[in-house]
């Protein structure tokens, strides 16, 4: 491991135990981000930062994890979900996660998909 990586794991940290404050604490983004002398859009940025970091760790694990047939299904940069379903019908695919459907036709246009993704991620 290498000191960027050190220090970036240091951060992530530190961001995760501010965010843990924050809870414990039962105030409001905004009151305690006063209290402790940051910015909203700091508090704001690390929380991204800490699920961006959550979710790339749990896609590694789970591509770890999947067997070697189901690795050759899953496109680079994507993960499997639990509870997520997929079907396939004649030229769709419906992905159900968390009671949410997502049904991609064969003509569906990539950058609506690729905004799709991207929400779900967020989600993650």
């Amino acid at each position: 491991m290498n000191t960027r990586e050190i220090a970036a794991e240091y951060r992530l940290s530190h961001w995760g135990q501010v965010m843990q404050e924050r809870i414990e604490s039962g105030l409001s983004i905004k009151a305690f981000c006063k209290q402790i002398g940051i910015c909203g859009n700091t508090y704001f940025y690390w929380q991204r930062r800490l699920r961006e970091a959550a979710c790339e760790e749990l896609a590694a694990r789970v591509q770890k994890e999947a067997a070697p047939s189901q690795k050759s299904l899953i496109p680079n940069g994507w993960a499997v979900c639990k509870g997520a379903e997929a079907a396939v019908t004649g030229k769709a695919v419906a992905i159900e996660i968390g009671g949410f459907r997502v049904i991609v036709e064969a003509d569906s246009e990539a950058e609506i998909l690729a905004k799709v993704c991207r929400v779900l991620k967020s989600l993650c």
